[in-house]
């Protein structure tokens, strides 16, 4: 090969990032490899934590990582733009134009030499092709969703108040996303509340927000001990949980479902399913599954191309399916992380990934958390309403701040995001 690679990463979520921060310091950085992100956004979050920005209860600059910033600090480059295509004869990727918000190019399409691709473009809500769904709902798959939505929400929110009315918000999906903004709008709107008692002389609206489940119980792929416990917390909080309610189809007003009934609702989002971005079948005939996933080998690698990897939610191994999570796309990361540059200096092949599960945790804002361990443990809730548990996930993503800017620097973060909290609002307020 060839003695500086031209190493692109196409995606910035939490594995591409990760990847590409520490390929930066293994290889970017002694000049082996030119390791380019790609990614249409100019920032990262951490993606469990986006139904936060939709709700505006997260909004503190600290929270996102420039990517800019990032690769300047960790010897790798950076380029706006989303991939087109790619061609695998030339080994070259074909970036779609970049246009400002009226439709003005900034930059013409461009071509990018490669000879290693990593992608981790995540993934997105599956609407199933459900009639109305893309024309009248939203979605908080990415940053740019999730500040839309909340601009909708602080909007409608005036709204409501001005007219003494309510607001009614209807959500699609019982997971673990859908679980979460249903009580993050439920504290945002707490948070809210005395800000607008003393700058108007009223409370604000009431909020009535539905919670929309297809199957038999929310948070499926928790035990049923914490879907239950966790029903009955966002019943408590006022949240309307209806399950086995199977939307048929979804207007500019609303939700019909399987049975006939109608959920009246001001505000739609879709947060069931998921598949990856559309984008991945023009990705030169890469073999995909019925939800355009990447079908890739245990070690990572395309099964139709070598030089070609996908990691997160975005692949599919066929032997051994993992969960679209981001425990899955942090450990994948590392893997590539510390085999790929045996692969791209000496030809070693890279080995199979093996995934350890660790768990997983839901946090209902901060009124309640649970967490699920392999084997069957459970810990959260009762009298300390999963303080424990909330705060194992807010660690989480601490940890994941410190793996990107370094320990000190992560800890100044933490330190920084108190600070605020005595001289800025606690939500989103413009």
């Amino acid at each position: 090969m060839a003695s500086r690679s031209e190493i692109l990463i196409i995606g910035g979520g939490v594995a591409g990032l990760s990847l590409a921060t520490r390929l930066g310091k293994s290889m970017g950085k002694s000049g082996k490899a030119r390791i380019t992100l790609i990614d249409k956004s100019f920032s990262h979050v951490w993606k469990p934590m986006l139904h936060c920005f939709a709700s505006g209860t997260l909004s503190n600059e600290n929270d996102k990582v420039n990517f800019i910033s990032q690769a300047s600090g960790h010897h790798f480059e950076f380029w706006p733009g989303e991939v087109a295509s790619i061609d695998r004869e030339n080994r070259e990727v074909i970036l779609s134009p970049l246009l400002e918000a009226d439709g003005t190019v900034i930059l013409e399409s461009r071509r990018m030499k490669y000879d290693t691709i990593v992608i981790a473009i995540g993934s997105t809500a599956n609407d199933f092709g459900t009639p109305g769904v893309k024309e009248h709902c939203m979605s908080i798959d990415n940053l740019v969703d999730a500040n839309a939505f909340n601009e909708k929400f602080r909007m409608e929110l005036l709204r409501a108040f001005a007219n003494n009315s309510e607001l009614d918000i209807a959500i699609v999906g019982g997971g673990a996303t859908g679980v979460q903004l249903a009580a993050e709008l439920h504290k945002a709107l707490e948070i809210v509340g005395p800000y607008n008692l003393h700058a108007f002389g009223k409370a604000p609206p009431k909020l009535h927000v539905t919670l929309l489940q297809s199957g038999a119980r929310i948070l499926p792929a928790f035990p049923e001990s914490v879907s239950a416990a966790a029903q009955q917390e966002l019943e408590h909080i006022g949240v309307t949980v209806r399950t086995n309610a199977r939307v048929a189809a979804a207007d500019e007003h609303g939700f019909t479902l399987k049975d006939g009934s109608y959920v009246s609702a001001k505000l739609r989002v879709w947060a069931a399913g998921v598949r990856a971005p559309e984008v991945t079948t023009a990705y030169g005939g890469l073999t995909i599954n019925r939800t355009g996933q990447i079908l890739v080998n245990p070690n990572l690698s395309s099964i139709d191309d070598e030089r070609i990897f996908a990691m997160g939610d975005c692949s599919f191994i066929q032997d051994d399916p993992l969960p679209a999570t981001a425990q899955v796309a942090r450990q994948q990361a590392r893997h590539l992380a510390r085999h790929l540059p045996a692969w791209i200096e000496h030809g070693q092949k890279v080995p199979g990934c093996i995934f350890h599960n660790k768990g997983a945790i839901v946090a209902l804002g901060k009124y309640n958390g649970w967490a699920a361990l392999p084997g069957g443990t459970v810990w959260g809730g009762g009298i300390s309403h999963g303080f424990s548990a909330r705060m194992a996930h807010l660690m989480l993503y601490r940890q994941h701040q410190i793996e990107l800017f370094g320990y000190y620097r992560g800890l100044m973060s933490f330190y920084s995001d108190w600070v605020e909290t005595f001289v800025r609002p606690s939500v989103r307020l413009d």
